[in-house]
């Protein structure tokens, strides 16, 4: 008797589905269909904000609001100093938070929104210039603008065609890419975002060496004179039990690292002499990190060595802290 395999044919698409699947392609495409409109106003965009002698407010209504609250806050979080303007309280008195040496970023997919365009005379007495990103760039918020960001006519998700949706994704996409070119073209270094996100996860990846390490009465450190019986002695009370103590030489300066590790191998030789000096079992010119250095960079070094325990050392040698692969595990949440 001979057996067919059976053909099994995917499930059609439910109804909700298809509909998700239709939402992304036309808002997808939306995306696309910006790409090719950027040219010499963008430039001019970035260029504004580059030269903003204050901040950069970024202002919209209803959606594009919305928007503009995210635009506002990567700015910021990126070197821009920037705040978000509701263009409604503006009207009401928080047009006090504009200066002349500010520039105003608006959004508006119509170019037409009423709250924006009530607030262009006030802005243009205060003497701030105005970016435009709209999806009209024949409209009365493009013709008061220094540059305009013409998202071009972008073709809703909505069953409807009314809410904003695929508008919505293409002001979000344009503004982050505005925001990164001026990213590309500020000087903008790691220890700068560091300091601009202080906690979260991004925070504690750019933490720095000194900010982790291990340091005061944490931080085992003995002589090189001193015997292997009081070498463990430090290691030992030393609050976190680090399992190493770094070792001076007489002008303080690191010679060496002492760890549990060389303890062992001591007593698999056979009968230590626990009295003999720590310099002549410590392990010499040890790998060592700065304080300045990134956290991160740091764990990278512990891993690829496949040490538990690093001395920091300032720039003269001498040993300031230490740092232990456990540290660096609840501080960091690496998988060295």
């Amino acid at each position: 008797m001979s057996r067919r395999k059976l053909k099994l044919e995917p499930a059609p698409d439910s109804p909700a589905v298809a509909c998700a699947r239709g939402v992304l392609e036309t808002e997808a495409q939306a995306i696309r269909s910006v790409i090719p409109r950027l040219g010499e106003s963008f430039a001019r965009a970035v260029e504004l904000v580059l030269a903003c002698r204050g901040r950069v407010v970024v202002t919209g209504m209803g959606k594009a609001g919305f928007v503009a609250q995210k635009l506002s806050a990567t700015f910021a979080s990126t070197g821009t100093p920037s705040l978000y303007l509701h263009p409604a309280e503006a009207l009401h008195g928080d047009l006090g938070r504009v200066c002349a040496d500010d520039l105003v970023v608006a959004l508006s997919n119509s170019g037409e929104t009423e709250e924006i365009l009530r607030l262009l005379p006030a802005i243009r007495r205060i003497g701030a210039q105005v970016v435009a990103v709209t999806g009209n760039a024949k409209s009365a918020l493009a013709e008061a603008a220094v540059a305009v960001i013409d998202i071009g006519d972008i073709e809703e998700a909505c069953p409807m065609g009314l809410a904003p949706t695929a508008s919505s994704v293409a002001l979000l996409a344009t503004g982050d890419a505005l925001a990164m070119a001026v990213l590309r073209e500020r000087p903008f270094a790691h220890e700068q975002y560091a300091l601009l996100h202080p906690a979260g996860r991004l925070g504690r990846k750019l933490r720095k060496v000194g900010e982790v390490m291990r340091t005061g009465d944490r931080n085992p450190l003995v002589s090189e004179d001193v015997p292997i019986t009081q070498a463990i002695g430090v290691m030992t009370r030393t609050p976190g039990r680090p399992g190493a103590t770094s070792v001076m030489d007489g002008m303080g300066r690191l010679s060496g690292i002492f760890t549990d590790g060389d303890l062992r191998r001591l007593v698999e030789q056979g009968t230590p002499d626990f009295a003999q000096p720590v310099s002549s079992v410590m392990h010499r010119g040890p790998i060592t990190v700065r304080p300045e250095m990134l956290a991160l960079d740091a764990a990278e070094i512990l891993r690829k060595r496949e040490i538990d325990q690093v001395p920091v050392v300032d720039e003269r040698g001498r040993p300031v802290g230490l740092l232990d692969v456990q540290d660096l595990l609840t501080d960091l949440g690496t998988g060295i």
